[in-house]
């Protein structure tokens, strides 16, 4: 790492400096397009799986997932979109499964409501649901039934470590992710988020006295925006002192949407991270 975390605080920015220092979209040009390309392919691959799209877990609208089945009898990752919270879906990432599907890792994808119609304690609960709904159907869906391992990008990422603590969880690979919410709770995206400070600390992992000791690997681009880098580091090194296990790895070059290409080749960085998470926790 060459940039000192120590040394940077967002407290001390101005307003603005604190709203680009969140803002992917201007930090990456040529984002639209990578994603657009992402739901470009994603469609194509739900029209290759559809036997298990749209699984209703919960009343919302969003309450869904899709469920891209490898082979029988095989393990499950579920993974959570990003966008702050407050944008995307789940079909603009089902490109996401191709790299784990060959290595017979079925794949599933949860909706979730976004902000403003849901606060983040109602979308940490219904990440909670479908987890709950996904591995009540497992053994229906012809997959293992010994749990799963969460995957997350971005607000995914930090959904992933909110997730940790559900029993039916056995570790978790989270990308890029957000894990103190205090800058967030001061920037331009608590106009829909809406946080306060106590529901900002209780859904912040990196402000917790203790975690789930189950296996996390933490990571992130090395050319994504410091403040985002500074989130893994600083969430990495909080697990690692309260002696729960993490990995902390930084992609090099990786902005914060290319860190996504290690996800989705048969030998992405982060796909061989989530095969070996899943080889190592099997029941």
């Amino acid at each position: 790492m060459t940039t000192l975390f120590s040394a940077l605080d967002w407290r001390a920015m101005s307003q603005q400096e604190r709203d680009l220092g969140l803002n992917n979209g201007v930090a990456v040009p040529g984002s639209v397009e990578m994603v657009a390309g992402w739901e470009q392919r994603s469609g194509e691959m739900r029209k290759r799986f559809p036997a298990h799209l749209d699984l209703r877990y919960g009343p919302r609208e969003r309450n869904r997932i899709d469920f891209l089945k490898a082979a029988d009898g095989a393990p499950t990752l579920l993974f959570i979109h990003g966008g702050y919270w407050q944008a995307r879906a789940k079909e603009v990432f089902t490109v996401m499964a191709e790299g784990p599907m060959t290595h017979g890792i079925n794949v599933a994808l949860v909706g979730y409501t976004l902000a403003p119609e849901a606060t983040l304690d109602e979308i940490v609960a219904e990440i909670h649901a479908g987890i709950d709904y996904l591995t009540g159907q497992l053994p229906a869906l012809g997959a293992a039934a010994g749990g799963i391992v969460v995957s997350g990008w971005s607000a995914g990422g930090h959904l992933t470590s909110m997730a940790l603590s559900h029993p039916r969880v056995r570790a978790g690979m989270a990308i890029s992710g957000i894990y103190d919410l205090e800058p967030i709770r001061h920037s331009y995206l608590n106009e829909k988020l809406k946080l306060d400070e106590a529901m900002s600390r209780r859904n912040s992992p990196v402000k917790q006295a203790d975690g789930p000791a189950k296996p996390l690997s933490l990571v992130v681009g090395s050319a994504e925006l410091p403040l985002l880098r500074k989130q893994t580091a600083d969430f990495a090194a909080h697990r690692a002192s309260l002696g729960l296990p993490v990995t902390y790895e930084e992609i090099p070059g990786a902005d914060h949407f290319t860190v996504l290409h290690e996800l989705i080749p048969a030998n992405g960085r982060i796909t061989t991270l989530i095969r070996q998470a899943l080889e190592r926790t099997t029941a």
